[in-house]
């Protein structure tokens, strides 16, 4: 350990993830880990780390921490101002952070989630084998809070993987989300019209949305059936459609369990575009096909 990292500015919600703790649904425990996972991957290649470091995951308006000891640090995710000591560095690439330093990352000018790796990562302890927090099970280290103090890992020796990266996607914000999914299993629970409508329909991201799912507003998908299922599982990327039909796409930190039909899933590589998705957002689903049969 380097010392303990002092959380100066927590920001609107700013936690610890890393690549989860899959593998532990049947205790009711979501994958939970970084949202945006090329990017949190991205960040660790640039300060030497390995993937499965832990980084901070801020939400629209960022952090600001103050480092023990000099440090390679990265910001990827949403482009956003990064300084330090009010000084600007430069995003998307690796700096050195001064000991003693304040490393800020400032409010994202579009997208949602920036990733912050520090050499030798988070180092708080893991809980099932990993150190994400978990926000539906409140497993792993709580949310920020301006005056916490988080214990920093020893650098690796290795030279870093990458040294610059060009921003992925458009350098301009995200017009309109365009998300793939495979029909099932419960698409039958849905009318023609309802199916139509999730292909070519008319949502937008709600404000509501968060690390559980993202919620849409918009269109109603009609369904065939009244009722609800008995609880089944919920997969990662589960586009339930709840009673006044607007879809919840299934992200990170969701119920494990639900009764309500998924009509479809969307692939988990696609999520990223979900978990950078601003509120107002339009969303497109793009049905490609029935989700093979298990």
């Amino acid at each position: 350990m380097t010392g303990m990292l002092q959380v100066v500015r927590a920001g609107a919600l700013t936690t610890v993830q890393d690549l989860g703790r899959p593998g532990h649904a049947h205790l009711g425990v979501p994958p939970s880990g970084a949202l945006d996972e090329p990017a949190h991957r991205l960040a660790n290649a640039l300060t030497g780390n390995p993937a499965g470091a832990a980084t901070l995951e801020t939400t629209m308006n960022g952090c600001a921490v103050r480092v023990p000891a000099t440090v390679t640090a990265a910001v990827t995710g949403a482009p956003c101002p990064v300084r330090v000591d009010g000084r600007p560095v430069a995003w998307g690439t690796a700096v050195r952070v001064p000991a003693g330093a304040v490393l800020e990352v400032g409010t994202a000018t579009h997208g949602l989630r920036s990733y912050l790796a520090l050499g030798g990562g988070v180092a708080v302890e893991p809980v099932l084998g990993s150190r994400s927090t978990d926000l539906l099970s409140g497993l792993g280290p709580k949310p920020l809070a301006d005056g916490d103090a988080l214990p920093l890992g020893t650098p690796s020796a290795a030279a870093p993987a990458v040294d610059w990266a060009p921003p992925r996607g458009p350098a301009l914000p995200v017009r309109e989300v365009v998300l793939p999914v495979l029909l099932g299993p419960r698409e039958d629970w849905f009318s023609r019209k309802g199916l139509q409508t999730l292909a070519a329909g008319e949502f937008t991201v709600s404000s509501r949305s968060n690390r559980i799912g993202l919620r849409t507003e918009g269109d109603r998908v009609e369904r065939d059936r009244e009722g609800e299922l008995p609880s089944e599982g919920m997969a990662l990327g589960a586009i339930q459609v709840p009673p006044d039909g607007s879809p919840v796409l299934f992200l990170n930190d969701h119920p494990t369990t639900g009764g309500y039909p998924v009509v479809g899933v969307v692939p988990a590589v696609h999520l990223a575009a979900a978990a950078q998705a601003v509120p107002g957002t339009p969303v497109r689903f793009e049905v490609r096909g029935r989700r093979p049969a298990r």
